[in-house]
């Protein structure tokens, strides 16, 4: 007989309380795989295609697209046993299980944050399976191989040496066998099926165990140690431990958007003899301004594309920062067009799309241009040229929560414009004491291109573009 399950939107490991329906994948009707996409959802983070941890046929979707739904409200119903939909197959469970023997048997096992497919996890973690048959998927046997002495279960007991385990009882007991598999976003779990990584062989290396996407990446850089995460944790004296140097740590290869990272950012310390400077600021007249442009009706203005603005007047009046430096020729190329690059945090890592034109655009124009690039850059589509070309960047730290940093400058521009938080903080106004909305402004410049005046003359424009937004319209 069917059971019907309620699949609700999970925490996405966000910290964010809602998510707006852009797309279903399926509709009422259609039969369902255990961790198949069923809805791509957009928060103010990201876009994701959420998962149904149940396999069988969908017999109601709750709210349209479009529509903003809170964590925990109903996505979907699924009967689970059900008879498939005419002409097609009835639903399997990945462990063999064909009926309806429970929610533990019926869901993935994989766990999202705020919600589990059926016992809490905290009580599943430490319930070890006692159905083992013919029908379970195979496991390819893999040598039980130490792990970390920090990484041993706070239960577990001294052992001598561990053994490979037989082979017919590798195959016939998944690994780890002893609960759900903790993950904590959707985009792991994506990232784990586009690469054809099983979660169930990974022994995650975040708190409780919890599978990050760098455990994900290290897997498909490194199917041996994939191999071991798959076998159970075993004493640290174990004979393969010799062949580890003592106190050798974690190594994280540096690959992808982090290797590009890294290499940019050593060329410019190594290149560049840069020099930071600071100031605090009054931003409570610029966020009146913003607040009574976006009242007024029309596209609303973001806080980036005003900033942005300021930045473009500023690199006007101060050309030596919208440069770059040909030491091969010993000149400095001043270019004509400024093309704001910004500084954009993902689950892959630190990217820095480049808004083309930005001196030629309104604020409206930078306002979607960011959204744009933001969103490409959250989904992984941004293309080369929307990664390259940059003249100076704007990088707006404050979104971390920290008010003051030093950038490094983003090789080969010139200088780069940091914003830490806006925050209210004790201010001197008009005489008097007061609270006020402040923030600090870094700006990282490249001393050959200029020296401490000009670059003090940049900052201090900026400064009192954001304290006195009116300054600006001497520019427009």
């Amino acid at each position: 007989m069917a059971q019907v399950l309620e699949f609700k939107l999970p925490d996405l490991g966000e910290g964010l309380t809602e998510a707006e329906i852009v797309r279903w994948l399926v509709d009422v009707g259609d039969v369902v795989a255990i961790d198949q996409p069923v809805v791509e959802v957009e928060t103010a983070k990201a876009m994701v295609e959420v998962p149904c941890p149940y396999g069988g046929v969908v017999t109601a979707r709750f709210g349209e697209e479009g529509a903003e739904l809170p964590v925990g409200a109903p996505l979907l119903t699924v009967a689970v046993g059900a008879t498939s939909a005419p002409g097609s197959a009835p639903s399997a469970d990945p462990s063999g299980s064909t009926g309806p023997s429970g929610s533990s048997e019926e869901g993935s096992g994989n766990v999202l944050v705020g919600y589990g497919t059926a016992a809490p996890a905290a009580r599943r973690r430490r319930v070890r399976r006692e159905t083992a048959g013919p029908a379970a998927v195979p496991v390819t046997p893999a040598p039980v191989t130490p792990a970390p002495a920090d990484s041993a279960p706070a239960n577990s007991a001294p052992a001598g040496p561990a053994a490979p385990a037989p082979a017919g009882l590798a195959q016939l007991s998944p690994a780890p066998s002893d609960g759900p598999v903790p993950v904590i976003s959707p985009l792991v779990r994506k990232l784990a099926r586009e690469k054809g990584v099983d979660l169930r062989q990974l022994r995650g290396s975040g708190p409780d165990g919890l599978i990050l996407r760098a455990d994900v990446e290290r897997a498909v850089a490194a199917p041996v140690a994939a191999a071991a995460q798959a076998s159970d944790p075993a004493p640290a004296q174990a004979p393969e431990a010799a062949a580890v140097p003592a106190g050798a740590g974690e190594r994280v290869p540096l690959r992808g958007v982090r290797g590009a990272v890294a290499d940019k950012m050593s060329r410019s310390r190594t290149e560049i003899p840069d020099a930071t400077c600071w100031v605090d600021a009054d931003a409570t007249e610029l966020m009146a301004a913003r607040a009574a442009m976006n009242a007024a009706g029309g596209p609303k203005i973001s806080l980036l594309a005003l900033l942005a603005r300021i930045c473009v007047a500023a690199l006007a009046r101060h050309p030596e920062l919208n440069s770059r430096v040909d030491m091969a020729a010993r000149e400095i190329v001043r270019l004509p067009e400024v093309h704001l690059g910004f500084a954009a945090q993902t689950d892959r890592g630190l990217v820095v799309p480049v808004v083309r034109d930005a001196h030629s655009r309104t604020a409206e124009s930078l306002t979607a241009e960011f959204a744009r690039l933001t969103e490409a850059a959250r989904a992984g589509t941004l293309t080369p040229g929307e990664l390259t070309g940059g003249t100076f960047t704007l990088n707006n730290y404050g979104v971390f929560g920290v008010d003051g940093s030093t950038p490094i400058i983003n090789h080969p521009e010139a200088a780069m414009l940091g914003v830490g938080r806006i925050v209210p903080k004790p201010w001197v106004h008009e005489g008097e004491l007061a609270v006020r909305q402040v923030v600090q402004l870094s700006l990282t410049f490249d001393h050959r291109v200029c020296d401490g005046g000009t670059a003090g003359g940049f900052l201090r424009y900026v400064a009192d573009c954001v304290e006195h937004p009116a300054v600006l319209l001497r520019t427009l």
